[in-house]
């Protein structure tokens, strides 16, 4: 694939190409939904119309969504993009009071969603919810002509122009999706069409696409990689997306990947031993490519999974920041033919296309050589445009260019990427973060701790093998015991995966302090793992 020019973007237009050069089948979904490409171009310039006549204002820039990994899902998203819309996939894992904010950040007027889907949710939402099915008797004739017409027999070039897609700068925001910082506070993340753009070349680059491929696209919306690879990489070049509304499904993941193919699969290692676990060797004998993230891929893992699947997973590294890939491993069964190494089991992989990392002193900011750790930070055209309205937040991870990722690791003579630690307060927990400070915040007020007096109880994590970092309380001397802390914090609401293990208690004398009189997180992670045995 040749770099897009980025004085204008180009998704657009790769979509509108590349559907109607897909005769066969383009997108489906494990309801049995199935679309050619021209009947998907069809579809989402059907909806397209049904949107801006009946829903969407004039002047609304921010859409919601509320639609898992599905032809629907595919279709809601590029129905907004051809309008030139900015898509807003909401985490419908979140509770009302989260997503609520989220919509409020954003200045969401409408979310798209489905009645099936909402049956199955209990959201009190702030703002207009718009069930797609409803729009269904709205349908016009004259709309299924001009979308036949448009997806059919309009050159791409023509049918972009009318939808005045053609000249849309590369600057322009495609998406916002919301990630949880270490206060726990929703943030938007403001990527662009270049950033996309940059992520679908990146993974063009290294995997080598082919029009024999089929995506599977098991990851949400919602989270960066599923929008910027399951979602767009499947849009703008010519391979097929394989969709399932849940990525834990092992038995029908198996199936659909059987059905129809699979030969590409992004996921986490806490997914893959459950596929591990529940899906027949044949149901991946086409697997050919698969690639974990968000939590560290043990050896142990990926030998396992070779040998009944006879496929090798490999690492790769990314944030919602960076649109989000930065590093990969190469597969063997994709890697050229020339003497350079292109994969290391242990990294997260060298940097991809066009983006550069570096490594710098964690008090002075001096840039390190090979071989030493320090903060991780990267650049290139996968950085975000910024946090939606936090211009202070940005400019705190934003420096020069190059995004403070937060993570402690070193290069290799190679430029092979090593993570060996986080210096950010939070943790990454089965493929999710989970704030640190969130948390500390209900426990203090379980134990009645005072703001003068400061904390008495602080939260760090220590690795975990099967499911990436176990959360760690550091405490004082409490009148509470363990088990009433915890479920102190599930009455207050907290998800099961904020909540620390019973043996996860740990008392001290005092808290450790800095001279500074901040909380020595250093100090703190040592104590978590020596009195863990680590």
């Amino acid at each position: 694939m040749q770099q897009r020019p980025q004085q204008s973007a180009q998704l657009v237009m790769d979509f509108i190409r590349n559907c109607k050069q897909r005769r066969g089948t383009k997108v489906a979904d494990a309801t049995g939904a199935e679309l050619t490409g021209r009947a998907l171009l069809m579809r989402t310039l059907i909806l397209r119309r049904l949107l801006r006549r009946h829903v969407l204002g004039s002047g609304e820039s921010h859409v919601g969504l509320l639609l898992p990994p599905s032809v629907g899902g595919v279709v809601g998203n590029m129905a907004l993009a051809l309008d030139g819309r900015v898509a807003v996939n909401l985490n419908y894992t979140m509770s009302s009071d989260v997503l609520n904010t989220c919509i409020e950040q954003a200045g969401i007027r409408h979310v798209l969603t489905s009645q099936k889907f909402m049956e199955k949710m209990s959201f009190d939402l702030n703002t207009e919810i718009v069930h797609l099915e409803d729009l269904r008797p709205n349908l016009r004739l004259s709309d299924k002509l001009v979308s036949a017409l448009g997806a059919y027999a309009m050159p791409a070039g023509i049918l972009a122009r009318s939808l005045g897609q053609a000249r849309t700068p590369s600057t322009d925001v495609l998406t916002v999706i919301f990630t949880s910082g270490s206060t726990g506070t929703p943030k938007g993340v403001m990527l662009t069409h270049a950033n996309i753009a940059s992520q679908v070349d990146a993974i063009d680059q290294v995997v080598k696409l082919t029009s024999q491929d089929v995506m599977m696209g098991i990851l949400p919306f919602f989270h960066s990689l599923g929008y910027s690879v399951t979602l767009w990489t499947v849009m703008a070049t010519d391979v097929q997306g394989a969709y399932h509304f849940n990525p834990t499904d092992a038995r029908q993941i198996g199936k659909l990947c059987e059905r129809h193919g699979g030969t590409i699969l992004l996921s986490t290692p806490t997914f893959l031993r459950n596929y591990l676990r529940r899906c027949e060797k044949s149901q991946f004998a086409t697997l050919d490519v698969v690639v974990a993230g968000a939590e560290k891929l043990p050896k142990e893992l990926s030998d396992a999974f070779q040998e009944k699947f006879g496929v090798r997973p490999v690492e790769g590294y990314g944030a919602t920041e960076l649109s989000p890939l930065v590093s990969v491993n190469i597969p063997r069964s994709r890697s050229p033919d020339s003497d350079q190494v292109n994969a290391k089991e242990g990294s997260v992989g060298r940097p991809v296309h066009d983006v550069r990392a570096k490594i710098v002193d964690l008090e002075s900011g001096e840039e390190l050589g090979a071989g030493r750790s320090g903060m991780l930070m990267i650049t290139g055209p996968n950085v975000m445009k910024g946090y939606l309205g936090r211009d202070d937040l940005t400019s705190e991870v934003i420096r020069d260019g190059w995004y403070v990722t937060g993570d402690v690791a070193m290069l290799d003579e190679d430029g092979f990427i090593y993570i060996t630690g986080r210096e950010s307060r939070f943790s990454k927990i089965g493929g999710e973060m989970v704030p640190h400070i969130k948390i500390e915040e209900e426990l203090n007020k379980l134990i009645g701790a005072s703001e003068e007096e400061g904390p008495k109880a602080v939260v760090t994590a220590i690795p975990d093998v099967k499911r990436g970092e176990r959360l760690i309380v550091i405490h004082s001397k409490l009148d509470q015991t363990p088990d009433e802390l915890r479920k102190g914090l599930s009455e207050a609401g907290l998800p099961n995966l904020f909540i620390p293990a019973a043996d996860g208690f740990y008392e001290v004398d005092e808290l450790p302090v800095l001279g500074s009189g901040k909380l020595d997180l250093k100090a703190l992670k040592q104590i978590a793992l020596e009195r863990s045995g680590r």
